[in-house]
């Protein structure tokens, strides 16, 4: 068996378990436990979205089909971003992928080679990291600053961490698990760090619409950027319409990337099945309501949190800016992971630990709280109540 995998590439032999999976494996058959450590909500795909799939399939679109995504699609995913942004966006632009984590891992693949660097601020969502180790780069990360539960980034920071290897910088915002949400005025600063350096931008913008500062979605480089500036921005139809399960998301790029990025999508998927894509139409046009009605839902969990931590002195804990995770810090329940097993076994309720998410993520743990109103509340009253019996 040793021998086995001392056969295998650097990569797959240096693949980090995910400490989020590690939680779910432990507690995910604990009796009345409610599971608040995925990135997901509580409600299915609506209907009207699966409905589409459904006529696809019947209608007998089961061949292959457009390596970067029918036009269709391509053409609601502009129509989409025109919306979202005010002006004309080109459906050429768009590559339609299996998933917002294969958008990911090709963006990697077009600009890491064995070596190379990217700059990922943490704590950061691990799938990234991973995703560089296999591909034979590395993450490097940049510790972000954190005062009372509340994030910072400072491009004078990712300046500091660049070397020669350094060929690109991942920002997540609003992110996964810190809330954390860049303003303009640090998008421009990273943006001009990136033109100077010469270095590209993978923008994961995938809880844009989930912002808690007053807009109606978060600031973008799409605000300030130029169309040839070095920036790969990536989604996925997962977290606006409840479509986890179906692993659909896109990457939007400069338009001279586009034989590159249709080649990377043949030679891994060929393509997302035509069924897939016919749903990801129909959310894109018919969704609106749905995705109205998710962002309330994490509105009033963000509510729930922010109340059940208020003037418990166990807790540091700040709301949000944007995205739907709450990540705080409970003393005197050791580290991040001794804390999430204990919350999952005298509490039972489902937690990921801090350090899933880099090492800055020591002695935090992290709940997802677009859920229902009933349910969170609960889990908190659970979680609250845990830590004024003196548990520790």
């Amino acid at each position: 068996m040793d021998d086995l995998v001392a056969g295998l590439q650097a990569g797959a032999r240096n693949a980090p378990p995910s400490g989020i999976i590690g939680a779910v494996r432990y507690g995910r058959d604990k009796e009345g436990l409610i599971p608040l450590w995925a990135g997901e909500g509580d409600l299915p795909t609506p209907r009207i979205i699966c409905e589409a799939a459904a006529r696809s399939l019947y209608d007998g679109e089961t061949f292959y089909t457009h390596e970067r995504g029918i036009p269709e699609l391509r053409e609601a995913l502009a129509a989409y971003y025109e919306g979202l942004y005010g002006r004309p966006f080109d459906p050429d632009t768009f590559f339609v992928t299996g998933s917002g984590m294969q958008a990911i891992q090709i963006c990697l693949a077009l600009v890491l080679g064995e070596g190379d660097e990217i700059l990922v601020p943490t704590p950061a969502w691990p799938n990234v990291s991973g995703a560089a180790t296999v591909r034979g780069g590395k993450a490097v990360p940049v510790p972000m600053r954190e005062e009372g539960g509340r994030w910072s980034l400072s491009a004078d920071d990712l300046a500091a961490a660049m070397t020669p290897r350094t060929r690109a910088i991942f920002i997540n915002s609003p992110a996964n698990p810190t809330g954390w949400t860049a303003d303009i005025e640090t998008l421009r600063d990273i943006l001009a760090l990136a033109r100077e350096r010469g270095v590209y931008i993978v923008a994961d913008e995938i809880y844009t619409r989930f912002v808690w500062t007053g807009a109606d979605r978060s600031a973008s480089f799409l605000d300030i950027a130029e169309p040839d500036d070095p920036i790969l921005y990536v989604n996925t139809f997962s977290k606006n319409w409840a479509m986890t399960g179906w692993r659909v998301g896109w990457i939007h790029a400069p338009a001279a990337l586009r034989q590159a990025l249709e080649s990377l999508i043949q030679y891994s998927t060929s393509g997302v099945s035509v069924p897939y894509q016919r749903a990801g139409i129909a959310a894109l046009t018919h969704g609106e309501p749905f995705v109205a009605a998710n962002i309330a839902r994490a509105r009033r969990g963000r509510e729930i949190v922010a109340a059940a931590f208020e003037g418990n002195n166990r807790i540091t804990y700040a709301s949000p800016d944007g995205a739907f995770y709450a990540f705080f810090k409970v003393e005197g329940l050791g580290s991040s992971r001794e804390a999430a097993f204990r919350l999952i076994d005298d509490a039972r309720v489902g937690t990921a630990p801090g350090t899933a998410f880099g090492d800055t993520g020591e002695g935090f743990v992290r709940v997802c709280f677009v859920r229902s109103a009933d349910s969170l509340t609960e889990a908190m009253r659970r979680m609250v109540r845990f830590l004024e019996s003196g548990a520790g």
